[in-house]
């Protein structure tokens, strides 16, 4: 297994692994939003897990004006999940974060179906709101601080 930068010619796996996630971890209304931040070539680093030359995973990183980095669009492949590609993406994304000068840790949103995963790395909730995803699709806000360098 392999993470490296996404490439245009990843747009269509990347895409298939959104519609696979739908709509146990995305709300089909996302796809719109996903797509537009694919098409042009993400703004922000975005990472795909190839193996055996397939991609199996995706999630980026942004970082704000005060320091906190985003996590962008994690998904893995829904047959998959449970074997560690997360987990694998995960520290491909927090190294390239701890690697950005003035980061202060970072934030993200999930649901409540993922957050689990999260706190077992040591994020922490901040936030719950109902529904913010769409029907059944909690919005939980997590942050994992990072000790000051």
């Amino acid at each position: 297994m392999i993470v490296r930068p996404y490439e245009g010619a990843d747009f269509d796996a990347c895409l298939a692994l959104f519609d696979g996630n739908v709509p146990e971890f995305f709300a089909a209304v996302e796809r719109a939003e996903f797509t537009g931040f694919l098409k042009d070539g993400p703004a922000t680093p975005y990472l795909v897990l190839v193996r055996d030359d397939v991609v199996v995973a995706a999630g980026g990183v942004s970082v704000d004006s005060l320091g906190w980095v985003t996590l962008d669009w994690g998904m893995v492949e829904r047959g998959l999940q449970r074997r560690g590609l997360g987990r694998r993406l995960l520290e491909a994304r927090l190294e390239m974060a701890r690697g950005m000068p003035g980061v202060r840790g970072v934030r993200l949103e999930t649901s409540q179906k993922t957050c689990g995963f999260y706190e077992g790395i040591g994020f922490r909730v901040t936030q719950v709101v109902p529904e913010r995803f769409g029907p059944g699709l909690d919005g939980v806000s997590m942050v994992l601080d990072f000790p000051e360098r």
